[in-house]
């Protein structure tokens, strides 16, 4: 079976669960805390191996502690990780959530999740790969410069594309994410981010400037579900699926997943957004991006069931 190969950051993720969020020069305490894998194209790698698709991960890491859990625990998931690179020049980025059932607030270190560049993927690893997926354009500084060329070099090898873009941290949203698209299949904005990006506060409308050339949009509305443009133009969405939330964290990376899960496998265009909303909501059942991440059986089980 080909790989879906994914190309980005690797971080764990230290999650600390409550109802308040801290104020400058304030404590505040929290019910739960986990360390767990996290970053936006590790957990949609994650969900992608939890699906039963053969994944392969292009990446970087420090030589340290971080770095060695991020990694062990993608192996221990059946994804091939030969080609991440463990760099003693670098310390491996962690993110700190702190996180609600409503919403969450996130503190980033970079570190390696910038260090990554386009000419680190060689046109041979696309070979046995069918699709190439990207999360985090903005965090990723090193790799954004080369992106559109990494897309381009992935679509001549017989590769399709998608891109999530995550939250620009500058909030400039700058032009050259539209030019990256004309190589992309599939973008994965969720509803802040198609706002930012299109200027404008209508998802309808931000779908629709979005529209033409080959890129495929998928907007991620939270509790709303999805949205996209049909092949006529009406805009299809899709709701979310009710269940008792925990965490939020990485939902929209597990919504990527449960979609090209689907997409690759040729279902039809609302079908796959039915895999990307259920698998999104299924997410949020435990702390942590990875913890609750569904199964194909559980997908098709809730997909079966009153949304």
């Amino acid at each position: 079976m080909k790989s879906v190969l994914v190309v980005g950051e690797i971080n764990p993720d230290l999650i600390l669960r409550g109802d308040r969020f801290p104020a400058a020069g304030k404590e505040v305490l929290v019910d739960d805390f986990v360390m767990t894998l996290g970053s936006a194209s590790a957990i949609c790698a994650m969900g992608l191996a939890r699906l039963g698709d053969a994944v392969s991960f292009i990446g970087k890491v420090g030589a340290d502690p971080w770095g060695a859990y991020c990694v062990e625990t993608m192996a221990g998931a059946g994804i091939d990780v030969s080609r991440i690179v463990h760099d003693p020049a670098l310390k491996t980025g962690v993110t700190v959530s702190i996180t609600s059932s409503r919403d969450r607030a996130l503190v980033s270190f970079i570190g390696a999740i910038g260090a990554l560049r386009a000419a680190d993927v060689a046109d041979g690893d696309f070979a046995g790969a069918r699709h190439l997926h990207v999360s985090s354009y903005f965090l990723q500084e090193g790799l954004r410069p080369g992106c559109r060329s990494l897309f381009a070099r992935a679509r001549a090898a017989g590769l399709t594309t998608s891109l999530d873009p995550g939250f620009d941290p500058s909030e400039r949203w700058a032009g050259d994410l539209r030019e990256t698209l004309a190589e992309v299949d599939l973008f994965f904005p969720n509803e802040v981010e198609v706002r930012a990006i299109t200027g404008t506060d209508a998802v309808p409308d931000a779908l629709r400037r979005l529209a033409g050339g080959r890129t495929r949009t998928i907007a991620k509305l939270g509790a709303q579900g999805c949205a996209t443009l049909a092949d006529d133009g009406r805009v299809l969405q899709v709701p979310s699926y009710s269940v008792e939330a925990v965490d939020t964290t990485g939902a929209g990376d597990s919504f990527n997943a449960g979609f090209l899960h689907a997409w690759l496998a040729r279902r039809p265009l609302e079908e796959c957004l039915r895999w990307g909303a259920v698998c999104g909501s299924l997410s949020t059942r435990g702390l942590g991006g990875i913890a609750r991440q569904a199964s194909a059986e559980e997908a098709e089980r809730r997909l079966r069931s009153p949304a």
